[in-house]
């Protein structure tokens, strides 16, 4: 039965668990009032909340003002939750376990002096964002490490190992996965080529392609083919971890945080940038004594940033 011409349309009340339906300036007006908007049923297109369904709502003998505002509730103590670990998490999980019980993981550790690393970010992030992208640390950081492979002691590093016929293979193109936290677990984006990418072009695809990740919208490709892999928590804190390696590759580098620190330099106490690269390393493939000159050319080359610049594929 259609509805009468000549009744008024009735306020559509806002579906509950899902977001009210209004414009900025009503949630003001609602905040103003003391008013719970998600309480006051909508009488516009599709349950929206006006202005003068507020005012209604306020006018009415029985309106509702908004509670105060609760504190989170927490579970209570000393109750267990139990979880049953499956999908993502379980395969997460699983795959983090084959890598450390096949690979004799080690990790070494190295001190970055990043103060001119910072500065030189400083002054390009006005160019970037002129093109379109927004400049991290870890294009500088993939390029360094494209420098790094070049070198024949450190070809292998940028490898992967066939476990069934335990063979190594060496691979010739630089694809660096970049292991980014998402709301449906952890997963690994890959940047492909990346020795034929500029600072420039490598900050814009890292963009595109983990804000895809985290919206759930990358493809199955772009999680393949990675011969090195960056995990980096330094935008949350801590100073170095012990990353596990992302088989079937052979290393993965922990990029932490760049933090203020007094340094001794020629005799005098200066606050310099620091940060902490921790790598970790397939021991089976990597000796300790190739793992430390690797990272220490990793070092030299992060303190001297504008050589990077140099290297403009």
């Amino acid at each position: 039965m259609s509805p009468s011409p000549h009744l008024a349309p009735a306020a559509v009340e806002a579906p509950r668990g899902g977001k009210t339906l209004a414009t900025p300036a009503v949630r003001s007006h609602a905040r103003q009032a003391d008013i719970d908007i998600a309480q006051v049923p909508g009488s516009g297109k599709a349950g929206r909340v006006l202005k003068a369904d507020i005012d209604a709502f306020v006018q009415h003998p029985d309106a509702l003002k908004a509670p105060p505002a609760l504190p989170p509730t927490l579970a209570p103590a000393g109750q267990d939750e139990v979880i049953k670990i499956i999908g993502l998490r379980r395969k997460i999980a699983e795959k983090m376990a084959e890598s450390y019980r096949t690979a004799p993981h080690f990790t070494y550790v190295d001190e970055v002096d990043a103060t001119d690393l910072v500065a030189l970010r400083e002054r390009l992030k006005p160019l970037a964002t002129q093109l379109g992208a927004s400049l991290t640390y870890l294009p500088f950081i993939m390029k360094a490490l494209c420098l790094a492979f070049r070198q024949p002691e450190f070809r292998k590093v940028n490898a992967t190992v066939e476990e069934s016929t335990f063979t190594l293979t060496v691979r010739g193109d630089i694809n660096i996965g970049i292991a980014t936290d998402s709301p449906q677990g952890l997963y690994v984006p890959v940047i492909k080529q990346v020795q034929h990418k500029s600072i420039i072009e490598l900050a814009q695809e890292i963009a595109d392609l983990t804000q895809r990740t985290r919206e759930g919208k990358v493809a199955v490709h772009e999680l393949q083919g990675g011969t090195f892999t960056i995990t980096s928590v330094g935008n949350i804190g801590g100073r170095f971890a012990t990353p596990i390696i992302n088989q079937p590759e052979v290393a993965i580098l922990g990029v932490n945080q760049i933090h203020d620190r007094p340094m001794v330099i020629d005799g005098q106490i200066v606050a310099r940038k620091m940060m902490y690269l921790s790598p970790s390393f397939d021991h089976r493939i990597i000796d300790g004594a190739v793992a430390a000159r690797f990272v220490s050319l990793l070092k030299a080359t992060l303190e001297t940033p504008e050589s990077l610049l140099l290297d403009l594929r």
